[in-house]
């Protein structure tokens, strides 16, 4: 036992105090991990005196014998799971099952807006060898069943996010509390990083809400409010944040409470039977490439029906399987590339100068795009003037916001309360305003470059001398739209994905005139209003759209030569893709996809010819779910079917043969080309840049670490061979760039 836990438990649990020396500039961490505080005596010089590292967990044993373990990590504003985290709740845990005084347990949070935020992902990847994994692992099953199995009541008193290994410590305590806070989420998203819950919520979930919620909630890798999690369960009680430790001690005073009873459902029988009909549907719907759901249906549903030891030995044997699949290392890759996004900083950027940070914004064009800008910006506090070119334009953009905010009402995002909030901040402006006293801009009228100069002519008058102005463009050239203002250095693109609510990538467009002031303003913005920010150079399509057009054209050019729309979608469905690219081509518009080819025509037409087909398209009225008709007819409130009259612009039968694999190559391959240009071509500073748009911008096969990351895996001698290859046919635009053939000549790859 250490000194911590040899103090008297009935004080606050500090150990003896060394005499305070006077401290010198600075310190040292010897070999074994500890901190040497270099210190200055005034008899003796220079000391060395052992100083132990900060608690992650604080002890208080109240007066009422409740002892409350309170999580604060020092150095960061979450508290995570890693070995030491663990070793130190481990010896809190000895002190307390050694304390005969202590009648109740309370597991709470310093940090303001985290409760846990589960296992530090790092310490899974890193490690030098699986084994330190298995015995993180191990480390986390043992602490979390000691804390099940103490004699005396146990609470979790949740306020802020409670994920993962987080809310698995939750599941081993008695009593579950939960703040009515809106920043209180509690989830198992584990399946989403390739993983399952480990330290016993696979376990411990189907025990305690029964094994089909319990289903629900860890195939999905759901993260719930805490009213949904109460709903289905998962926590005993909503209480106000303040009152969370008040009411843990009164359960404490219940006692131990009885175990839940789901003997209709967690049984062999009934467990063998939703496994069988779930292994069917998840087959469909993951297509095989997350092998992280099978197997966590796998591991309950045998699990549910054994002992907790037996169940735990399961999902020890997944979690072994699962880390060493290249699924799971490339969705954590994407987890910490998100994670990067919200940090993300421009090279160069004064440490101590905070950017002006955005308080007043004005959104020009009310169309789908405009409307849904401003919604967003509403609903993150921000007052919004909505701008177009007359009453009725404003009013439908209004309309549009209004079904938005019914739709988050109804997926309870927001509360009513916030939603009429949000709208209370749009001010609709069917007439021209003066816009001084905005911060930021954001144009989102049609995809005309002459009426978007225009516009912005005329913003460059109405704003005032700091405010910036930024477009939505997809494609159009913004240095063009800087070159007619008085102020170039203040414009700059903020491209938004459609629909913006769902959507969480923002291209950052640096024209050649952006000051970078105005792109840490940007920056800061993004991030601000809880977006995904990629800074991008000025080009045309930028990045986005520059890599994943080929693709649709390519994509157009085989349905041309006789392939089906059922077998591109399918085979890119079955590559990865969220939807494959003949009904990509009708979410977008295929107008807009037109549009956008176009333009990126014009500028690489060596590569990116147009293809007949989405002109023929048009001209026939098929515009896509716009208007209900294009490769598929989309009726309203139904699946899409296939709109046989496409397939009559189908010019010849030369790819009519073509098997999954040789369609999905032929697609893939020009993504990975055009992706290694705009790196080649400094569009992007880092190969992560492109590979985290790619994901977060079309839904690029997560699994797969996104093109850059997928070139790597399947080795760039073999990709630009089978490129030449596919050139020798005619197919010139296969062609391998500059920087794709040399690193194939040289045996590098993108990640080294």
């Amino acid at each position: 036992m250490n000194a911590r836990n040899r103090a008297d438990y009935n004080g606050a649990g500090v150990s003896p105090v060394t005499p305070s020396l006077p401290r010198a500039l600075d310190s040292r961490t010897g070999s074994n991990g500890q901190r040497w505080e270099s210190c200055s005596s005034p008899a003796n010089g220079p000391l060395l005196v052992e100083s132990d590292p900060p608690r992650m967990i604080q002890r208080q044993v109240r007066d009422d014998k409740i002892c409350v373990l309170t999580f604060d990590r020092s150095g960061s504003s979450a508290n995570i799971f890693d070995a030491r985290t663990l070793t130190e709740l481990s010896e809190e845990l000895e002190f307390v099952a050694n304390a005969p005084q202590i009648k109740g347990l309370v597991l709470a949070s310093a940090k303001p807006t985290i409760f846990i935020a589960g296992v530090d992902l790092h310490a899974m990847t890193r490690g030098d060898s699986l084994e330190e994994v298995r015995r993180l692992i191990e480390l986390g099953q043992s602490v979390f069943d000691r804390l099940a199995t103490l004699s005396i009541p146990t609470v979790a008193a949740i306020h802020g996010v409670a994920v993962g290994g987080g809310y698995e410590i939750c599941l081993a305590c008695d009593y579950r509390l939960a703040s009515t806070d809106r920043v209180t989420k509690i989830g198992l998203p584990e399946t989403q990083l390739g993983l399952l819950p480990a330290w016993g919520g696979s376990t411990r979930l189907p025990r305690l809400i029964g094994l089909p919620k319990a289903l629900d909630v860890i195939l999905a890798g759901k993260t719930l409010s805490a009213k949904q999690a109460l709903k289905r369960g998962m926590v005993d009680e909503l209480v106000p944040a303040e009152y969370l430790l008040q009411v843990a001690v009164r359960k404490i005073a219940l006692g131990k409470p009885r175990a839940a009873s789901h003997r209709l459902t967690n049984n062999r029988l009934v467990a063998s039977l939703l496994a069988m009909r779930l292994r069917g549907q998840l087959r469909a719907k993951t297509r095989g490439n997350y092998p992280a759901v099978p197997k966590a249906l796998e591991v309950m549903a045998r699990g549910v029906s054994t002992s907790i030891p037996k169940s735990l030995a399961l999902e020890r044997e997944a979690i072994d399987a699962l880390i060493q699949t290249p699924a799971c290392r490339n969705l954590i890759r994407v987890f910490f590339l998100q994670e990067r996004a919200k940090k993300l900083t421009l090279p160069g950027a004064p440490a101590a100068a905070a950017p002006k940070p955005v308080k007043r914004t004005a959104v020009i064009g009310a169309g789908v795009m405009g409307a849904g800008i401003a919604q967003w910006l509403s609903a993150r506090e921000l007052p919004v003037i909505l701008r177009d070119l007359g009453t009725e334009q404003v009013a439908a953009g209004m309309a549009s916001i209004s079904r938005l905010y019914k739709e988050s009402l109804k997926r309870r995002i927001l509360s009513p309360c916030e939603a009429r909030a949000g709208m209370d901040r749009i001010f609709p402006a069917p007439i021209e305003v003066s816009l001084r006293q905005v911060d930021l801009v954001i144009e989102a009228a049609v995809e005309k470059l002459e009426l978007k100069k225009s516009i912005f002519q005329r913003l460059d008058e109405l704003a005032g001398e700091e405010t910036l102005l930024a477009t939505n463009t997809s494609a159009l050239p913004i240095s063009e739209l800087a070159a007619g203002t008085r102020r170039p250095e203040r414009v700059l693109g903020l491209h938004f994905f459609n629909p913006v609510h769902r959507m969480q990538l923002v291209e950052i467009i640096a024209a050649r005139q952006t000051s970078p002031e105005t792109l840490r303003r940007a920056l800061r913005f993004v991030q601000q209003i809880g977006k995904q920010p990629v800074v991008v150079k000025d080009s045309p399509g930028f990045l986005v759209n520059r890599i994943l057009m080929p693709y649709l054209l390519e994509a157009g050019r085989l349905f041309e030569a006789g392939a089906s729309m059922k077998n591109l979608d399918e085979a890119m469905l079955d590559f990865g893709m969220p939807m494959g690219p003949m009904r990509l081509l009708d979410e977008v518009g295929i107008d807009v996809a037109l549009h956008v080819a176009q333009t990126l025509a014009a500028s690489f037409s060596n590569r990116m010819a147009v293809p007949e087909l989405l002109g023929k398209m048009i001209q026939a009225g098929f515009l896509g779910r716009k208007n209900g008709r294009g490769f598929y007819f989309h009726d309203k409130g139904k699946e899409p079917r296939a709109h046989a009259q496409a397939a009559s612009f189908a010019r010849n039968p030369a790819a009519a043969g073509l098997s999954h694999t040789e369609l999905q190559e032929r697609m893939a391959l020009l993504m990975i080309n055009e992706a290694a240009r705009c790196l080649e071509e400094e569009i992007v500073a880092e190969p992560a840049d492109v590979d985290f748009a790619m994901i977060m911008g079309t839904g690029f096969a997560p699994f797969r670490g996104g093109p850059l990351r997928y070139a790597d895996a399947l080795g760039l001698p073999t990709l630009a061979g089978e490129m030449d290859r596919l050139a020798e046919t005619g197919a010139v635009h296969f062609q391998p760039c500059a920087l794709l053939r040399n690193m194939a000549t040289s045996g590098k790859s993108f990640y080294d």
